[in-house]
């Protein structure tokens, strides 16, 4: 098993082996090609996105700047929304499920290092899948660490750091990320706090 099929496992591997560096300096390409696009350029930013990324569905948007490690481990969901500053180091594969929306400056590590040091210093890391679910919003400035599975109609509170699985239904913020409460019927009406949602904020659906 060479050192790339090893990092599509999840197992330990040295990131200077079999054709990675070459990746990564794709991947680096892409970026920095769509991080230099006039915003007017959409189509050739789609063109470039689908170039770089693993799996995307019919509709997305990414606000650049973006970067990522290898881009081929990402896999977009419909409708996707991106905000400014996102970062994913997809050495794992990260798994992003339907309507789900990234605030400023969201961060996905599924890339991580032992601990003991004589094994870092020997260039060992690894990847461990991350998975998010459908109708899911993180806030401004959350990380989310390897290992992670959120589930589907989740909110991350901003400045989270993510470091085990959230169930589906919740709100949930902090450091450590913790449940601070389920999703209920109730919240459909506001939209902010104690602010209600009143029947003519609908009026152009």
């Amino acid at each position: 098993m060479n050192h790339l099929e090893r990092m599509q496992k999840n197992l330990p591997y040295i990131a200077s082996k079999d054709g990675l560096p070459e990746m990564r300096l794709k991947a680096q390409q892409l970026c920095f090609e769509i991080n230099s696009l006039s915003p007017m350029e959409l189509e050739k930013r789609s063109l470039l996105f689908g170039q770089l990324l693993g799996k995307t569905k019919s509709h997305f948007y990414i606000e650049p700047p973006f970067r990522c490690d290898y881009g081929c481990n990402i896999e977009l969901g419909e409708d996707f929304y991106c905000n400014y500053n996102c970062t994913i180091l997809d050495v794992g594969k990260v798994t992003i499920g339907d309507r789900v929306m990234f605030a400023p400056n969201v961060a996905i590590y599924t890339a991580g290092h032992p601990i003991d040091p004589t094994l870092r210093a020997a260039g060992y890391e690894y990847g461990i899948d991350v998975s998010i679910g459908d109708d899911v919003w993180i806030g401004g400035n959350v990380v989310i660490n390897p290992g992670v599975t959120i589930g589907n109609n989740v909110v991350i509170g901003s400045g989270s750091v993510v470091t085990k699985d959230i169930p589906s239904g919740v709100v949930a913020a902090g450091n450590p990320c913790r449940v601070i409460r389920p999703i209920t019927k109730e919240d459909a009406n506001y939209y902010f706090k104690d602010r209600p949602f009143l029947p003519e904020y609908m009026e152009d659906k």
